[in-house]
């Protein structure tokens, strides 16, 4: 199976890349890294020479290319050669959210297909960051439905997908999306027991046709991006 480097230095080593057409799904604590994570997948995908779709629901597309900046990634440059695009959702929920109160229905809730609906034909990679924000007031059920419906989208259209679940909303659907995706990490901070020192590892949980370690991996956000240590 043909496979994209994610551009996350140790991920790669051990996974080769994340398999084209799939998705992947991405969960973790406030400040772990999910949206650089995402960036530096785009990036990555775009270094490849891959039409990349940032999809972002909370912030514009300006801070984006801030963070990207951080890390002297030059995010800009991939979209003037027309190969990275991001598509800002976050306007759109606040007037759909306003819409919801003033009319009240629930008809409008958990509208996953809204992320591929505009995509370009010619897509390759996106990266949905994040879909919590559109999960509220959706039952378990709701849930699979709709997110089962948007991977196999992706699938059937041959787009690499990665998605991201913010913490909130993975605690309550994390385990019924594992069932639906090829592959996930989990980003987490946690007191080393040892040193008593705060640390970043992440969690290989599941990755179809790739031997997958079994305990932490430690990782660290420098001035380059992620990277495993």
């Amino acid at each position: 199976m043909k496979r994209i480097k994610s551009g996350i230095e140790g991920i790669d080593e051990i996974t080769n890349g994340f398999p084209v057409g799939r998705s992947m799904l991405i969960t973790g604590d406030a400040g772990s890294g999910k949206t650089i994570f995402g960036l530096q997948f785009a990036r990555s995908s775009c270094a490849q020479g891959y039409k990349t779709v940032y999809i972002t629901t909370e912030e514009d597309a300006s801070d984006l290319y801030t963070q990207g900046d951080t890390f002297n990634w030059d995010l800009k440059s991939y979209t003037e050669n027309d190969l990275l695009s991001f598509n800002e959702l976050a306007g759109v929920r606040a007037r759909v959210t306003e819409a919801e109160m003033s009319i009240d229905i629930g008809a409008m809730k958990g509208n996953f297909s809204k992320f591929i609906n505009e995509l370009p034909d010619d897509t390759q990679t996106v990266i949905i960051d994040n879909i919590g924000s559109y999960t509220a007031k959706l039952t378990p059920y709701e849930f699979r439905d709709r997110f089962d419906l948007l991977i196999y989208d992706l699938k059937k259209r041959n787009i690499t997908a990665l998605v991201i679940l913010d913490s909130a909303t993975s605690k309550e659907f994390n385990e019924i999306a594992l069932f639906s995706v090829y592959g996930a990490l989990r980003l987490m901070k946690r007191e080393n027991p040892y040193t008593g020192r705060r640390e970043r590892v992440m969690d290989l949980v599941k990755m179809r046709s790739t031997k997958t370690p079994t305990q932490f991996m430690s990782y660290e956000i420098d001035d380059t991006g992620i990277s495993l240590i």
